[in-house]
């Protein structure tokens, strides 16, 4: 049974920074890709960073791409995304997610396919 665990959401300041951790198991196969995205109420989900398993290669969306940076530990079976430079605006609950790579979608539409497994979310606030 695939489980996916999110942590290290919480409250922090504009300009502080938070590392989410996604501790994934129950993976039969080396190929995946675990990402993140955002849920804010009343709004689209958004994708924001994946990462391969297999080899490493990422993803991360324009609009985050010079503040979060995602990190894999395959020893510990957990992905990393480090959020730097918080806004108020990043307030939203945060899941990971897995789906067996598919190379009808790289990377960077990753987040165009239904997930094949999502994680509870960890909320994050970032007050002014």
């Amino acid at each position: 049974e695939v489980q996916l665990v999110e942590s290290g959401g919480g409250l922090v300041r504009t300009g502080g920074s938070l590392r989410l951790s996604c501790a994934f198991s129950g993976f039969h196969f080396e190929d995946y890709v675990i990402g993140w995205f955002r849920e804010v109420p009343g709004k689209e989900r958004e994708g924001l960073s994946c990462i391969r398993t297999s080899d490493g290669s990422t993803y991360v969306a324009h609009a985050v791409k010079d503040r979060f940076t995602i990190s894999t530990d395959n020893a510990k079976n957990t992905v990393y995304l480090v959020m730097d430079g918080l806004k108020p605006e990043d307030t939203a609950v945060y899941h990971c997610t897995a789906d067996l790579y598919n190379p009808l979608f790289p990377l960077d539409l990753w987040d165009t396919q239904p997930f094949d497994y999502w994680g509870q979310g960890t909320q994050v606030t970032v007050s002014s």
